[in-house]
């Protein structure tokens, strides 16, 4: 069956897959259209496995909040020029609608879910854009707030995922709080949300650390044990300041604490605002990447390897 160029046009608007591609599939289908929509999709699931061993640890953070549902999701593929393009993002916020619709209790149960305006579930989609990207593409996490008031934010187009969760009287609206909270932790990431969530045995370890510190000290080293160690107790406030969210001095205004910009800004919106919950997701945190060798990979390439 004699193809055109407007037929491999077509496929090429049908899949997304290249030009070459596309009329590779059509010589090999004698010009059948189905057959090599599925030509191409066999040789893109088969391209997508030897593909999925390598390195993903670029890609993108993002939160967003639909119909008063709140997620944040973390996707991540090879290189950062992919995770740029409008096919993995799209995919990205894809993958975002379908936690806020489905409601997945794990990852397992967020690739059985269908894929938006598809009848491939999420599994089931990731080779079919690994095939268009042309790079591995991995869901790695999400989390997800139905309850209260949530707000979100993305620092730097992705780097950073932020989601933002607020309990809310008189029906005021706590956005700008939201998204200042939410930016102060995107830029300091901290440790905890509140003192209160500061177990004893941190406390401890940062007593001795203190203490230690003291120890090696000069001018410190010769007094006391229990001077010392009443000294290190009376720095715990610091420790506060510099790791727990609420009692952080707030970023934009330095002369109040997170919690107490929180209050005086519910105040004056006639209502109040308690901190709940957050989840900071920021791409690629824990995987190591790949130390790529571009000279080797360069001389694999022209040896035909």
């Amino acid at each position: 069956m004699a193809f055109t160029a407007a037929d491999v046009k077509k496929l090429r608007e049908m899949t997304n897959v290249g030009m070459m591609d596309c009329k590779k599939a059509l010589v090999e289908n004698d010009g059948d259209m189905d057959k090599a929509v599925e030509w191409l999709r066999e040789k893109g699931l088969a391209k997508a496995a030897k593909k999925a061993t390598r390195i993903a640890a670029e890609g993108m953070a993002y939160a967003t909040v639909e119909n008063g549902v709140g997620v944040v999701v973390e996707v991540n593929i090879e290189t950062d020029f992919a995770s740029k393009t409008p096919v993995f993002v799209d995919f990205v916020k894809e993958i975002a609608k379908v936690v806020v619709d489905n409601a997945p209790a794990d990852l397992e149960a967020l690739k059985a879910c269908k894929y938006p305006e598809s009848e491939l579930t999420v599994a089931e989609m990731i080779p079919e854009k690994v095939m268009v990207i042309g790079e591995n593409l991995q869901v790695r996490r999400f989390a997800r707030f139905n309850e209260n008031t949530s707000v979100s934010y993305v620092h730097a187009g992705g780097k950073i995922g932020v989601l933002v969760n607020l309990k809310v009287s008189e029906g005021i609206d706590a956005t700008v709080v939201g998204k200042d909270v939410a930016m102060q932790i995107a830029a300091l990431n901290p440790r905890f949300w509140d003192k209160s969530d500061v177990s004893e045995a941190v406390l401890d370890e940062e007593k001795k650390i203190l203490v230690a510190q003291m120890d090696n000290d000069p001018k410190m080293a010769s007094k006391p044990q229990q001077v010392k160690e009443k000294i290190a107790a009376g720095k715990i406030n610091k420790f506060y300041e510099e790791n727990c969210l609420l009692q952080q001095a707030f970023v934009k205004d330095g002369s109040m604490s997170v919690a107490q910009y929180i209050a005086s800004s519910a105040k004056a919106l006639g209502g109040t605002i308690e901190f709940v919950d957050a989840v900071r997701f920021e791409k690629g945190e824990g995987i190591e990447k790949k130390q790529e060798d571009f000279a080797a990979e360069v001389a694999a390439q022209m040896a035909g390897k």
